[in-house]
């Protein structure tokens, strides 16, 4: 009986410090999690926001020059399917053979995260869906993560690094 009470008082001694610990941890992260990919520049996330939405009407309507000049030649795109892709001009190739009146991307209302890159740019993450249009009306669409590094040159913006999670 004694030992069994020993034991007990022992869990109880180890357990409640390292609940309240997780408890702290927690809320600590919690209110990390708070600050983390908000927009502090209320203006950089109005310029990303239109500069996605600039980028994937032209992508959503085969406006292959627009497309164009908000990709940059040294870009890099790195695809979890398709791999790495450096070429400008295979991409665009890419996008009109087999995107152009086959697929429609949609951002995820709300979310976008921009961070500045200070001398650079912005690096933008957020959530999108790709609508085939193969596929029947209603036909559910995956979310999916990108990233994107945008590189400022004066008033122009140019993608330079753009990483797509499906």
């Amino acid at each position: 009986m004694i030992q069994t009470k020993t034991y007990k008082t022992w869990i109880v001694g180890i357990l409640a410090p390292l609940s309240l610990l997780t408890l702290t941890a927690s809320a600590h992260f919690d209110a990390l999690d708070v600050h983390f990919g908000k927009e502090k520049d209320t203006n950089l996330h109005a310029t990303m926001l239109a500069l996605d939405k600039l980028f994937f009407d032209a992508y959503n309507n085969c406006d292959m020059e627009t497309q164009a000049t908000l990709i940059s030649e040294d870009l890099e795109f790195y695809h979890d399917q398709g791999g790495l892709a450096t070429s400008k001009q295979e991409i665009l190739e890419s996008i009109e053979k087999n995107i152009c009146g086959k697929v429609t991307r949609t951002l995820v209302s709300g979310s976008l995260e921009v961070s500045p890159i200070p001398g650079y740019g912005a690096a933008v993450v957020g959530l999108h869906q790709f609508r085939n249009h193969a596929e029947p009306e209603g036909t559910p669409s995956k979310k999916s993560r990108f990233v994107a590094i945008w590189k400022q040159t004066g008033d122009q913006w140019q993608m330079t690094r753009i990483i797509s999670l499906h």
